[in-house]
């Protein structure tokens, strides 16, 4: 099997190992890191042995594979130029800044039969991956994604930036309708909101609480599920994974005992593990685990948690 031809566009801070990853792939040649900054882009690119580059026009039906790495504002343009021309997709989170961009780029990938995937990265976490695993759906979702200020994001809310990563894995494990929405927050540092809590109901009567913060002074990523006879305990940051459950047994009368598990994972790539997961989609015609559709229901989630904070 021939190797497939990848280009990286946006030499930024997770830019640079979006090309890491591609150049470290047997199957895979990194051909070029684009960047509107040359020196980004040279820096990058001759770490790898490929070519630097300014625009990315010229890539445009040469290449068979693309992460799009750049500000959300710009996925939908370089996706859809890519994607029309019969080329793989990688597009980092958020999906597109409008549903009606992700519609669209949605649409161009069926029709034109490639691999459109949202980097959801936490969705290759191996302690998420265990919690895929299991059958029942939870009743109440409890989640806290918070982390030190850091300017690199600061283009999109928090929301779109922290939160929308537990909205992802929530509406993946609920599976159902969300049905209402309500959500406070405030801006601390930057003029979108830094800090935010976001409740949500679905049709089958699980709730999840969600809390996102860019403004703490400790960095935290927990979710907490109860299930039918279990709670669950997920530590993203540690890669720890508790299950506590009902026995057969009692502890006290009419009362049953409670069995813990705890599973602790090794520090795996989870971005490696994403980019191999997408150039096995390629190589093999599977949907991918975060497909476009998945990506824009995250997104649409998010924006009606975004405008239910600024207009109630």
């Amino acid at each position: 099997m021939s190797k497939l031809k990848c280009a990286v566009i946006g030499a930024g801070y997770l830019g640079k190992f979006h090309a890491e990853k591609y150049a470290s792939l047997k199957g895979c040649e990194l051909v070029a890191v684009v960047d509107i900054n040359p020196e980004a882009a040279a820096q990058v690119a001759q770490l790898h042995g490929a070519q630097a580059m300014t625009d990315y026009q010229s890539l445009l039906g040469q290449i068979d594979a693309v992460s799009i790495v750049v500000p959300t504002s710009l996925h939908h343009k370089v996706a859809c130029d890519f994607l029309n021309a019969g080329c793989h997709v990688l597009v980092e989170k958020p999906i597109t800044v409008t549903i009606e961009e992700a519609d669209e780029l949605i649409a161009i990938a069926k029709e034109k039969n490639v691999i459109l995937q949202v980097g959801h990265l936490e969705r290759f976490n191996p302690a998420v991956l265990g919690l895929e695993e299991m059958e029942d759906k939870p009743l109440f979702i409890e989640a806290h994604r918070l982390s030190p200020f850091n300017p690199r994001a600061n283009d999109v809310s928090v929301v779109l930036d922290l939160m929308i990563h537990d909205i992802d894995i929530i509406l993946a494990l609920v599976d159902s309708e969300v049905v209402r929405i309500d959500a406070s927050g405030t801006a601390v540092l930057t003029q979108g909101t830094d800090i935010a809590n976001a409740r949500i109901t679905f049709k089958n009567g699980c709730v999840a609480n969600v809390t996102a913060s860019r403004i703490s002074m400790k960095m935290e990523r927990k979710m907490r599920m109860f299930r039918p006879c279990s709670y669950i305990s997920v530590d993203f940051q540690n890669r720890v994974l508790i299950k506590h459950r009902t026995g057969e047994k009692e502890m006290f009368p009419g009362i049953p005992e409670i069995l813990t598990e705890e599973s602790v994972f090794e520090n795996g790539d989870a971005l490696l593990e994403e980019i191999k997961h997408f150039v096995h989609c390629i190589n093999t015609g599977d949907n991918p685990r975060v497909p476009g559709e998945a990506g824009r229901r995250a997104l649409a989630t998010a924006i009606e948690i975004t405008h239910f904070l600024k207009h109630g």
